[in-house]
């Protein structure tokens, strides 16, 4: 099924019509992204590992008709700085999160987060429940599918180019779900040039250390400890995130609800926007997120 090639009217391209911002948290300079309007019902999105805020631009114009929606480029990720050695560890995100919030003026929001950034949510809402008005999951639980991993593993490995369309050509035969024309956009917010002419990626390679992998499992303790109304999106063609791995996630946390997106792999809300709208906007409004 290819039906995310056709179905891309929201913020495609360069049409998200994001407000850039720069703050200053826990030592390192933070780049984000700001749609909507002050006032409005809180919303923060954290991206998956070695993305950036803008893998969001398809659905958060959108989700910026009724909600205030930033969206952080994490630490050593995108436009924002490279931590100290050592400085990926859970709770150093985590730790971003919290002064973020304190940064905007936001008590607590509802957190919608992709991979590295769905399992840093988790250990967020665990952490600071008066935070966390409610959480959406995106195609990960601390279980994550082990042949899934390895392969982002080996296509990240591959981090320097000898041109832009290199990268394109590496990316789109990766995820063949996306137009040409929307991997380029990421790619231009995910890669900088050298003074050499040649391409790399933005993030640090360093990140996956400190932790970050070794305590995956511990993460289903976190996962029990959550207390404010969570839902799981699943992309149904997921190489990340099985079907076990979701049932999972609803037994250890009641309550919890699972939405599966049909035509979109890991990366949901840009495979399929419309189909990843349709499973989160309706928990949104049920619990007055």
């Amino acid at each position: 099924m290819d039906r995310a090639k056709h179905d891309r009217p929201l913020g495609a391209g360069g049409m998200s019509g994001a407000r850039d911002g720069t703050t200053t948290l826990n030592g390192l300079r933070f780049h984000f992204l700001e749609w909507g309007t002050a006032g409005s019902p809180p919303l923060l999105l954290l991206h998956g590992g070695a993305q950036t805020a803008h893998s969001w631009d398809e659905v958060a114009p959108d989700l910026a008709r009724d909600h205030h929606v930033l969206a952080l480029d994490q630490r050593g990720h995108g436009d924002t700085g490279w931590a100290p050695a050592g400085g990926y560890r859970r709770q150093d995100f985590v730790a971003d999160v919290v002064a973020f919030l304190d940064d905007r003026g936001w008590r607590a929001a509802a957190l919608v987060a992709l991979s590295l950034g769905g399992l840093n949510a988790i250990a967020c809402a665990a952490a600071e429940p008066a935070r966390v008005r409610g959480l959406v999951v995106v195609d990960v639980v601390p279980t994550i599918a082990p042949a899934g991993g390895e392969a982002i593993r080996a296509q990240l490995a591959v981090r320097d180019f000898a041109s832009f369309d290199e990268a394109v050509e590496r990316a789109l035969a990766f995820n063949p779900r996306r137009t040409r024309a929307n991997i380029e956009e990421r790619l231009r917010h995910a890669l900088r040039q050298g003074a050499d002419g040649r391409w790399t990626y933005k993030f640090d390679p360093a990140i996956g250390g400190g932790g970050m992998t070794s305590d995956l499992e511990r993460l289903w303790d976190d996962v029990r400890r959550i207390r404010c109304p969570a839902l799981l999106v699943r992309g149904a063609e997921s190489a990340i995130l099985t079907s076990e791995g979701a049932a999972r996630f609803t037994r250890e946390l009641p309550g919890a609800e699972c939405a599966e997106v049909p035509g979109a792999g890991h990366s949901v809300m840009g495979d399929n926007p419309t189909g990843f709208l349709a499973a989160v906007r309706p928990f949104l409004a049920r619990h007055r997120l």
